[in-house]
């Protein structure tokens, strides 16, 4: 009898060490031991890894909030009148390798959008590493980045920093980038730094201290996203900081492939006029210049949004690319203001956006032909011109987009000039005067004026027709497919007359996707921006432009558009204007 009793308690104690073998197996308490030399790289990235939670505390709900603070990131931030030290730590944490971008053309006050066309992994250039590396992956990295560069340029690295050095000549090579929240909880706040000041950057964008853009938004990760100079090819960057609401540059994504990944996104180039949304209502305004750079002598808003079908929904890809330039490369008196709105893709508008500025400055450095411009008066024959040549360069045959484009010119002594051309539905009119004019033509095939000049080409529109092999539209630019099929499509612009706008005038003009029009008409659109001017003048408001073009944009949403909306506002008001005389 003891002897069972025996082998019965050794049966149990057997039983219990082997469920508590399994229990070790299960939860494998072993692998904190493991870790925790590596503790330390871990904890900085904490902020990025963590869930973003609202933070009702944080969050400025008065959006009209007067109070604004500038940050000088040469090492003070400024706050009525008063100063105090703006705080920074020394590096940034490092969470993936960064790919590089295509470059985006920028010269004068340019704005072009480009979107990411290079997936090769790549650091990001002057990027402190909290993680430690191991030293072979670190040495074979420095000789392959080395492979890369130019003979004239040396990689070190040391200190947990890699840095390349590049000849003085470009390296003396200067760039201011400032940006402005101008909507959201945080609008207001104002933040520069100079790519000569390598101590400064990257600069950080964020809901929490140390970010250099403090966003009291509780839709802003904690960091969000970070904005670096590039010294290969001179050129400020934006990369994603694997947000949880994501970074839109001029409504276009620019977050990892990988959504919910939490992956850093490629770097992607931003230029003057930009415009930077970190989660879905904190809108910054980027400005980038320069010693040499000209500033454009009006006001000017730009305000995009791609929208959603319905309240709530998630949002539709954006097709809209808008753009301008002042001056144009190489003819200063001259400079354009372009929205393209895609179907089928935005590769379509993006080409066209790059090709027609080029084209109308090839034109005009021909000096006969800008010369003749400025006698008669009359741009005409240049933007016809530009269209065609785009239209023949584009080799788009499943994409393709409207174009709009407004040429302005000055004649050296405070008058401007300004002539539009467009194919497509996107609009523009212009207030001079007190009177309405209106810019362009309506190229939807419902159109009266379309519907004739299809009907002069031998095959008139059946009654009720409303589509051409499945477009509303009967001009546009690339589609060159469907060109091949039917005959009735057209890229030939609607040129309109020369709008002259004085020295005295209070002028100004709007730009506009069909994603506004369809919800705002002209008129409308119009007494908008006169109350809303006259609003932000009594308050003495600055870039009230830019805060027009986005108060434009929160009606259409209010108005429940369902397309892509993209609004360039031009203020000629001679109140704003910067003097553009040219001495004799």
């Amino acid at each position: 009898m003891a002897i069972q009793e025996i082998i019965v308690v050794l049966a149990i104690v057997l039983m219990l060490i082997l469920i508590l073998i399994l229990i070790l197996f299960a939860c494998k308490p072993w692998r904190f031991f493991v870790s925790s030399s590596r503790s330390r790289a871990i904890v900085k990235t904490d902020e990025l890894e963590r869930p973003l939670v609202p933070d009702d505390e944080a969050v400025v709900l008065d959006q009209s909030n007067d109070f604004v603070r500038t940050y000088d990131l040469e090492g003070a931030c400024y706050q009525n009148e008063g100063f105090l030290r703006s705080p920074r730590t020394h590096g940034l944490v490092h969470k993936q390798r960064l790919p590089s971008a295509s470059p985006i053309v920028n010269q004068g006050d340019s704005v072009v959008l480009d979107l990411i066309s290079d997936t090769s992994e790549d650091l990001l250039v002057g990027q402190t590493l909290k993680r430690p590396i191991a030293t072979e992956q670190l040495a074979e990295w420095q000789k392959q980045r080395q492979e890369d560069l130019s003979p004239n340029l040396k990689l070190v690295v040391g200190n947990d920093k890699v840095q390349e050095y590049v000849p003085k000549a470009i390296a003396d090579q200067r760039s201011c980038l400032s940006l402005e929240v101008i909507s959201g909880p945080s609008c207001g706040v104002r933040c520069s730094v100079q790519s000569s000041n390598a101590s400064r950057l990257p600069l950080t964008l964020g809901r929490v201290s140390p970010s250099d853009l403090l966003l009291k938004d509780s839709e802003v990760s904690g960091k969000h996203a970070l904005i670096n100079w590039n010294s290969n090819t001179l050129k400020w960057e934006l990369v994603d900081m694997g947000s949880l609401n994501g970074t839109l540059l001029n409504s276009q994504s620019i977050n990892h492939p990988d959504t919910g990944s939490r992956h850093w996104g490629a770097p992607i180039e931003i230029a003057n006029g930009d415009i930077i949304t970190l989660g879905l209502t904190s809108n910054i305004y980027v400005q980038i210049t320069s010693q040499t750079e000209a500033q454009v002598p009006f006001g000017v808003g730009v305000a995009s949004d791609a929208m959603a079908l319905r309240r709530g929904a998630k949002k539709l890809p954006m097709e809209d690319v808008c753009y301008y330039h002042w001056p144009l490369p190489g003819v200063d008196r001259f400079g354009l203001f372009g929205i393209c709105d895609g179907h089928g893709g935005a590769a379509a508008a993006k080409s066209a956006s790059e090709t027609l500025p080029k084209m109308v400055a090839d034109i005009l450095s021909d000096s006969h032909k800008r010369e003749r411009v400025l006698a008669l008066c009359d741009a005409s024959d240049v933007l016809r011109d530009a269209f065609s040549q785009t239209e023949a360069s584009m080799n788009h045959y499943y994409e393709g987009c409207t174009a709009t484009l407004l040429l302005v010119w000055t004649d050296g002594d405070e008058n401007f000039f300004a002539q539009c051309a467009n194919v497509g539905d996107s609009a523009c009119v212009m207030n001079v005067d007190g009177k309405q004019i209106k810019m362009t033509e309506d190229h939807r095939i419902t159109s009266n004026s379309e519907r004739l000049r299809i009907n002069k080409t031998g095959e008139p529109l059946k009654d009720g027709e409303t589509r051409l092999c499945g477009l509303n539209l009967a001009r546009m630019l690339g589609d060159k497919f469907l060109k091949q099929q039917e005959v009735r499509f057209s890229s030939e612009p609607y040129i309109s007359q020369v709008v002259h706008i004085d020295q005295a005038s209070r002028d100004f003009a709007i730009l506009a996707s069909d994603g506004f029009w369809d919800v705002i008409s002209f008129k409308k659109a119009i007494q908008l921006v006169l109350q809303t001017r006259e609003k932000y003048s009594a308050e003495k408001v600055k870039n009230s432009a830019e805060k027009i073009a986005n108060v434009m944009l929160s009606e259409a949403r209010t108005l429940r558009t369902k397309d892509n909306t993209s609004i360039i506002f031009l203020d000629f008001d001679s109140t704003f204007r910067k003097s553009c005389k040219v001495d004799s």
